[in-house]
């Protein structure tokens, strides 16, 4: 792909650092900041070089969500007929799988937060695995201040992580939720004093993960998002399978032998995928 316009991608020590880096236009999301993420998201998990992803941004706001600009244009909805508007289900699933690529990413995902995150700011950071957060960041569903319902995840995500009461709250007013009342909550692991501090938490957390058995971490993340969608009992049978398919005894043994000399593991890295379209 071409250098990201809207993105900084970094990957050090098996960390990807994805940056959000528009702060002129407040890290709004255009047509061009969907098409780039897709492609990010695409390599990451294609490639086995990175073992975590961290997303932060640059700044006042962490994102003001949708750019505006972009409901009149290559968003624009047709409401003209019943077959125009059929076709909003296939336009805004692709936009959906974009962020959904987060959630089904091989690797854990870290936000680092600071600022405003807004409208479709929390469509995205609903869907990583953890969320650090800045005193001054605030969440608000934007969506249904500009006559409209949010339509790309926060509504599907945030009742998992939140009481219900609270997202209904958010949902039909448009109030901000403070940082504070985000962790109280449980929408956030931890609130920091600055934007540098949560940077800091979030890659600490990451280097942690990436210093675990990659296939191990992998496995985790499978488990626990079908956990949150189904039955203790089919989650353990699933278990099963899943434990079955990727145990080692290699790694195990290598585990308790780095924590014994109190050093780290070495571990392989995932396999690289290759697409279908790509074998012939």
């Amino acid at each position: 792909m071409n250098k990201p316009t809207c993105f900084s991608l970094t990957i050090d020590q098996h960390i990807a650092h994805l940056v959000l880096n528009r702060p002129e236009a407040l890290n709004t999301m255009n047509m061009t900041f969907w098409r780039e993420l897709d492609q990010i998201l695409d390599r990451l998990h294609r490639d086995n070089q990175a073992r975590v992803l961290v997303l932060s941004s640059t700044g006042k706001h962490f994102s003001a969500g949708m750019s505006l600009d972009a409901f009149g244009g290559e968003v624009s909805l047709n409401d003209n007929t019943p077959e125009s508007r059929a076709a909003v289900l296939d336009q805004l699933g692709e936009l959906q799988a974009t962020f959904t690529r987060l959630e089904t990413l091989r690797i854990p995902v870290i936000a680092a937060l600071h600022g405003g995150c807004i409208g479709g700011a929390v469509d995205l950071v609903t869907a990583a695995c953890i969320r650090f957060a800045s005193a001054d960041t605030f969440f608000c569903i934007q969506e249904i201040n500009i006559g409209m319902v949010a339509d790309v995840g926060t509504l599907q995500r945030i009742p998992k992580l939140m009481p219900m009461a609270l997202v209904k709250e958010l949902a039909y007013t448009g109030r901000r939720l403070s940082a504070q009342r985000a962790l109280a909550h449980g929408l956030v692991n931890e609130v920091l004093p600055d934007a540098a501090a949560t940077l800091a938490a979030a890659m600490q957390c990451a280097q942690e993960i990436a210093a675990k058995p990659p296939v191990a971490i992998w496995g985790t993340k499978q488990a626990l998002h079908y956990a949150r969608d189904h039955s203790v009992d089919e989650s353990l049978k699933q278990m099963g399978w899943l434990q079955g398919a990727i145990w080692s005894n290699d790694h195990v043994r290598e585990a308790i032998t780095a924590f014994q000399s109190k050093r780290a593991g070495e571990f392989p890295p995932l396999a690289p995928l290759r697409s279908f379209h790509d074998l012939g």
